[in-house]
């Protein structure tokens, strides 16, 4: 499964670690991205989601 949010489309971006002696290497910047089951146009599914979209309250939950 791909990490991206599939309400906000929020995915992995690229950036760099700097040590103290300032050496860039490169790493990535993932989304917490939560498994979540949640009302798809009126059907219960499984979906990754962000969690800043979870707070923001852009999904409704299933019970």
């Amino acid at each position: 499964m791909a990490k991206i949010c599939a309400v906000c489309g929020k995915k992995p971006v690229s950036g760099k670690n700097v040590s103290h002696s300032h050496i860039k290497t490169l790493r990535r910047f993932k989304p917490n991205l939560q498994k979540v089951r949640a009302k798809v146009d009126g059907e219960t599914k499984r979906i990754l989601v962000c969690t800043s979209c979870i707070q923001a309250g852009k999904i409704e939950k299933a019970v």
